[in-house]
C-alpha cells in the first residue's frame, strides 16, 4: 500500500508540474513497482491519469484557459479511436507492446531534451509557459489560428481536420499503450496552432480526461476491475495533480525537463532489458 501511494503520488506531481508527459510514466511506474503486467497497468494508469487530468482541467477552466470546443473535437476523435487501440493491444505480444512503449518513452525523452535546451532565458520561459520550445511553423501557415477579437480558434476545415486528427492518434495510443496521449497533443498543438502554452496544457488535460474516461468506459464494459492496491495508486495520483499544480509555476521548467528525460531513457532502458530477458 506503501509503494502505491508513492508512486501515484510521484505520477500525479510529475503530470502536474509538466501538464502532459508526466503520465507517460504511470504504466511503468505500476509495471515495475506493484508487479502488474501491461494489459493490467494500461486501465489502472488511464483512470489514474485522467482523473488527475480532470482536476487540471477543470482549473483551466476556472481561469478560461481551455479551448473546449476544440477539446471537444479531439475528445470525440480520440474517443472513437481508442476501441481500434485496445482491439489492437489485445492482438499483440507482450513483448511488442513493452518495446513499443519504451519507443514512445525514448522519443518523449528527446522531446523533452531539446525543449529544456531551446528554453536559454528565464524571459523566454515566461512568455512561453511549461513545456515550450518545440519547433513552431511560422504563424500565418498554422491551421488552428486563435481569432485576436475573441481569442478563440477560428473555425475552418483545415482546422477541424487538423484537431481532429490530432485526436484520433491520441486515442489510439490511450487505447494501445495505457498513455493519456498528453505527449501528442501538446506538441502538435503547439506546431500546429498559435495558442499560448499554458492554454494548450490546460486543453491537452481536458482531451486527456475524456479520451481516458471512453477509453476505461469501453474497458469496463469487459470486465474491468481493481483492487483497493490499485485504487490507492489512483487516490494518491490525484493528490499529487493538485500539489503539482499548485508548485508548477514555482519550478524551473528546464531543470525539471532534464531529470524527466533521463527518468524517461532509465525507465525505458529497464523495460527494453525485461523484454530481452
Amino acid at each position: 500500500m506503501f509503494t502505491a501511494t508513492v508512486l501515484g503520488l510521484a505520477i500525479g506531481t510529475l503530470l502536474g508540474l509538466t501538464g502532459a508527459g508526466g503520465g507517460i510514466l504511470a504504466v511503468p511506474a505500476l509495471m515495475l513497482g506493484l508487479h502488474l503486467g501491461l494489459a493490467e497497468a494500461a486501465p489502472v494508469a488511464l483512470i489514474a491519469v485522467g482523473s488527475a487530468a480532470a482536476l487540471g482541467a477543470v482549473q483551466g477552466l476556472r481561469h478560461g484557459l481551455v479551448r473546449y470546443k476544440a477539446a471537444a473535437l479531439m475528445a470525440l476523435a480520440g474517443g472513437i479511436a481508442a476501441p481500434a487501440g485496445l482491439l489492437l493491444a489485445k492482438q499483440l505480444p507482450a513483448a511488442w507492446l513493452s518495446a513499443g512503449f519504451a519507443a514512445v518513452m525514448l522519443l518523449v525523452a528527446a522531446r523533452m531534451a531539446r525543449q529544456a535546451r531551446g528554453q536559454s532565458t528565464a524571459t523566454a520561459t515566461a512568455a512561453t509557459g511549461p513545456m515550450d520550445g518545440a519547433m513552431q511553423a511560422p504563424a500565418r501557415s498554422k491551421p488552428c489560428r486563435l481569432s485576436p477579437v475573441t481569442g478563440k480558434f477560428i473555425w475552418t476545415g483545415r482546422a477541424a481536420l487538423t484537431l481532429g486528427s490530432i485526436g484520433a492518434l491520441s486515442g489510439i495510443c490511450t487505447g494501445l499503450l495505457g498513455v493519456g496521449g498528453g505527449f501528442i497533443i501538446v506538441p502538435a498543438l503547439t506546431r500546429y496552432s498559435d495558442a499560448r502554452m499554458h492554454s494548450i496544457v490546460s486543453t491537452s488535460l481536458m482531451v486527456i480526461a475524456l479520451v481516458s474516461a471512453a477509453t476505461v468506459a469501453s474497458a469496463a464494459a469487459h470486465g474491468l476491475s481493481l483492487t483497493p492496491l490499485q485504487w490507492t495508486f489512483i487516490g494518491a495520483a490525484v493528490a499529487g495533480m493538485a500539489a503539482g499544480r499548485t508548485c508548477a509555476p514555482r519550478v524551473p521548467q528546464a531543470a525539471l525537463q532534464k531529470v524527466f528525460a533521463l527518468v524517461c531513457i532509465v525507465v525505458a532502458g529497464v523495460l527494453l532489458w525485461r523484454v530481452r530477458g
